[in-house]
């Protein structure tokens, strides 16, 4: 069980007359509406505060009332949840569920569980699944973890469902590239009810698909024109939405900015040659999703200075781009920068070194109380620069002593852009922040950021252009 400190609080948060900070207005209503709703959504914007809205819905019921299990990505079990629950609710009792506690946290006697999203996977047995008798109200943060309905973690999270009369679930980016990524959501807070309990007949009614290839049974769908609305419509009920700038009116603006480069000779030949390559191979076929993401990845890896082989193994052929990022932030007291592959991050360590920077790693390489350690001490000022990887930090972290989030090069998934942006630009934040992209000239880059930023058609399409403008 987590033991608990008193903390400093916001200071733009009055009191309540328990002695934990008030809501903001917005997470009344959130509270409001859900009081009145035994099930629903929270959209609302990264940065708005959902955690603090959920601990207050769950806190509000009266005694007698069910356990609660919160279910989320494992970076936000200790620095969003937690520490929330510390904050917000000091008064509740709390189990953390990780892999090493797993059974402890469920057989204790807690009013509130926090466990990892691929924690699911652990109630494979009845006997396991007994140990939720005790609990009638969950909330999954960032849901869209369990968009696939053929994936173990969501498989079981349908079958633990039932146990809990109470079902919430918050995600910053609802908007799906395929409506179908929210049939799972839907159907695990209501059993159907807003979208049908048939994901083949919601997909014949909002897709139409296209034969890939020569076999006929290769299909890739795609949503029909109104889809997205008509499903939004749908679930709009039990659905809540908060913009980040228009209810945190006292955060300071927000600003982005594109610096370009242009990369070295010997980088721009090997990418030049790489997408004639693709070109020639994809000249005369239909460019499917699933090719136009690996022509991509391809791309943006010899774009971003560095040449793999089969085995992860990398030749760095162009330093520049580190060198400009280093560069930039080293007059920035303290700052975030995103990396995609080994090498960025090997180039950005590289750097920081030569500068004498104060800095720390967070990827898939660092245990996560060591990653708890180091979001508590960047907080408290003492690195200059945390470098992330987008899949252990793109969601939850908050990092607002930093004023600056630079983005080595463009991230794969617009969600993961939306969410990482959001890391310094919260509701605690003081400062003017800045979102920085460092781009190469006459690359995909351009094309990737402007489809992230929801200015391109789709990517398929972006891919061809770019091959022929290498022709």
């Amino acid at each position: 069980m987590a033991t608990r400190k008193k903390k400093d609080l916001p200071a733009e948060r009055e009191l309540s007359i328990g002695g934990a900070p008030a809501l903001w207005p917005h997470q009344e209503k959130t509270r409001a509406f859900f009081a009145r709703r035994e099930r629903g959504l929270d959209f609302s914007d990264a940065g708005t505060g959902k955690t603090a809205a959920q601990i207050a819905i769950y806190a509000d019921r009266p005694k007698p009332r069910g356990r609660w299990l919160i279910i989320c990505p494992k970076t936000l079990m200790v620095p969003a949840w937690l520490r929330d629950l510390e904050t917000f609710a000091p008064h509740l009792t709390v189990s953390v569920a990780d892999a090493e506690r797993r059974l402890e946290a469920f057989q204790s006697t807690t009013d509130v569980v926090i466990m990892n999203t691929d924690g699911t996977r652990f109630f494979d047995t009845p006997a396991k699944l007994k140990l939720l008798k005790d609990f009638d109200h969950i909330t999954i943060d960032e849901v869209s973890y369990f968009k696939n309905m053929q994936s173990q973690r969501t498989k079981k999270l349908m079958q633990m469902r039932k146990f809990f009369r109470r079902r919430y679930a918050m995600s910053a980016t609802p908007n799906p590239i395929s409506v179908m990524e929210l049939f799972a959501p839907a159907y695990f807070v209501d059993d159907g009810k807003a979208l049908g309990a048939s994901y083949t007949r919601l997909r014949s009614v909002c897709q139409v698909p296209t034969q890939v290839g020569p076999d006929p049974k290769m299909l890739e769908w795609n949503d029909k024109p109104g889809a997205k609305q008509a499903v939004a419509d749908l679930l709009a009920p039990m659905t809540i939405r908060h913009d980040f700038d228009e209810v945190m009116v006292h955060v300071p603006k927000g600003h982005k900015h594109t610096i370009e480069f242009d990369l070295g000779r010997k980088a721009m030949k090997a990418y030049e040659q790489m997408a004639r390559e693709l070109m020639l191979a994809h000249e005369d076929s239909k460019i499917s999703a699933v090719h136009a993401a690996s022509l991509r990845s391809k791309l943006l890896q010899i774009a971003s200075g560095a040449v793999y082989d089969g085995n992860g193994n990398y030749v760095v052929i162009d330093t520049g781009r580190y060198e400009l990022i280093a560069e930039y932030m080293e007059n920035i007291d303290h700052n975030v920068v995103f990396f995609n592959w080994k090498h960025q991050r090997d180039q950005l360590v590289e750097q920081m070194e030569k500068q004498k920077r104060s800095y720390a790693v967070i990827d898939g390489d660092v245990p996560q109380r060591l990653r708890d350690e180091i979001v508590a001490d960047y907080q408290n000022g003492r690195y200059n620069t945390i470098l992330l990887h987008p899949r252990t930090g793109a969601h939850g972290l908050t990092l607002t002593k930093g004023t600056t989030t630079g983005f080595s090069s463009p991230l794969y998934e617009a969600d993961l852009m939306v969410q990482a942006m959001a890391r310094i630009r919260r509701g605690s934040q003081t400062q003017v922040t800045h979102a920085v992209f460092f781009q190469a000239r006459n690359t995909v880059e351009s094309l990737v950021y402007d489809k992230l930023n929801g200015r391109a058609e789709d990517m398929a399409e972006m891919l061809r252009l770019q091959l022929d403008f290498s022709r």
